[in-house]
């Protein structure tokens, strides 16, 4: 409290009059998504929930106490009414539709099988999300490889493509541009304007992949017969297929919404609440919940189906909707706001936008920090205006193409990241450590970025 200046009574809401100490409490939920599992793994995974919680009172108490409790109440509403819920229910129905898909059977992991998933998985995430397509074929290609003496190399591409650059192409691929679409970004601006870089990114892995496995696979003779499959062979099939025709319903619905305009609202603590938003929601809850009921139980069974990692999401990212609120505030005022200097990176002296700088900005710091709240930052610091920033192609396109490609960088720059680590290591693969992981991202990744930087952002 000694940090925050704090008046008598309440005073206008004004991201001008905001100090840096009100961004305090984002600074901490961020650093503790990144330090707190490595220094305190234990603590963090028994009351992350309640650090999350505690940075966003951390940030509503004394906002309460400065401009008032009716102010306060209003962000808070316009926040979880039209960011965090809409959020959290794509999120949720894209993880229980493709939780009830299992492939069964067994693959042998050979270069070209190994690059087929990849591509196969990479073509997935933007139709189901990265969490989605990395439940779905995580585990087939751990099975497939699992008679392979080198297959780290197979999980780390396996997070660069299908945990974070595949879900470069559509708002429900990756969490940041599902947030870009929530504040008015077209359905398909992504799929127009991204899709050369993420083609030269996606299909420049799956070749280095492919000469690496390759390498690999016929140095150390394990395509010979000596290295027996553990697993037995029997026929690949799907169980669950009618939750592909629930994913149908799921673009529908978010298409509906971006797509079809009401004029139909309700006001909830000085919240415009919009029919066609809350008719996409309901119907979003409605396929998840029949996708529970019609998948068959050996599906979720076969996918170690259980709802840890979403609720992981859901009681992190409040925390950080909620402290994110000031930043904003700040970032809205431009120069006469306190983050006017971050404004001053981005911006060449003759006004227009560095586009080169938002794309490592927002890329560098969406690697150790989170990719969603650092595209919220940066969005709004070209402007915030969905409608101006489609028509500047290249910056959102470089804001947008940070956040999603370099949250590959980090175990901690995705969810998906740390969930496709576990699965493996709890198959009996021995993955690097964080350092170890980035010694191969930096190797890989960064020369990539550097291509596309000079290519599309210059």
């Amino acid at each position: 409290m000694a940090f925050f200046p704090v008046a008598a009574g309440a005073t206008e809401f004004n991201g001008a009059v905001l100090n840096l100490w009100w961004a305090l409490p984002f600074a901490g939920m961020l650093l503790s998504i990144a330090l707190m599992p490595l220094l305190a793994a234990h603590f963090w995974h028994q009351h992350f929930g309640k650090v999350s919680l505690a940075w966003a009172l951390s940030f509503l108490g004394p906002f309460a106490l400065q401009f008032g409790v009716p102010e306060t109440l209003h962000q808070l509403a316009h926040t979880l009414l039209l960011e965090y819920l809409p959020f959290i229910v794509v999120l949720f129905t894209l993880f229980t539709i493709s939780g009830g898909i299992c492939v069964r059977g067994n693959l042998h992991g050979s270069p070209a099988m190994n690059t087929c998933l990849l591509a196969i998985g990479t073509g997935l995430t933007s139709i189901i999300g990265t969490t989605g397509a990395a439940m779905l074929l995580i585990r087939p290609l751990v099975r497939a490889n699992d008679n392979r003496k080198h297959k780290i190399h197979t999980i780390i591409f396996f997070i660069f493509l299908v945990g974070n650059a595949g879900g470069a192409l559509t708002p429900l691929g990756d969490p940041p541009l599902f947030l870009g679409f929530l504040k008015g970004v077209d359905f398909f601006w992504t799929t127009r304007h991204m899709l050369f870089p993420t083609l030269f990114l996606c299909l420049t892995l799956l070749a280095l992949f492919y000469a690496l496995d390759s390498w690999f696979y016929y140095k150390a003779g394990e395509e010979r017969p000596v290295y027996f499959d553990p697993t037995p062979d029997s026929r690949v099939h799907l169980i669950g297929k009618i939750n592909f025709a629930l994913i149908v319903g799921v673009v529908s619905a978010v298409l509906m919404s971006g797509l079809w305009k009401s004029g139909i609202s309700w006001e909830v603590m000085g919240t415009q609440i919009e029919l066609q938003n809350l008719l996409r929601d309901v119907v979003l809850i409605i396929l998840a919940l029949v996708s529970l009921i019609v998948t068959p139980k050996q599906a979720r069974v076969g996918n170690d189906f259980n709802w840890a990692p979403i609720l992981e999401v859901a009681k992190l990212f409040i925390g950080i909707f909620v402290t994110i609120i000031p930043v904003i505030a700040m970032l809205h005022a431009g120069e006469a706001g306190a983050l006017s200097a971050i404004e001053g990176l981005v911006t060449r002296p003759d006004g227009s936008p560095n586009d080169a700088m938002y794309f490592w900005l927002t890329g560098l710091l969406s690697s150790f920090l989170d990719n969603a709240p650092t595209y919220l930052v940066f969005f709004n610091l070209a402007g915030g205006d969905p409608s101006a920033l489609m028509h500047q192609i290249t910056t959102l396109e470089a804001i947008s193409s940070g956040a999603v490609f370099m949250g590959a960088i980090t175990y901690i720059g995705n969810a998906p990241n740390f969930m496709i680590k576990s699965i493996a290591e709890n198959s009996g693969i021995r993955m690097p450590s964080f350092f170890g992981y980035m010694a191969w991202s930096v190797t890989i990744l960064v020369p990539l970025f550097v291509v596309m930087s000079l290519l599309f952002y210059r």
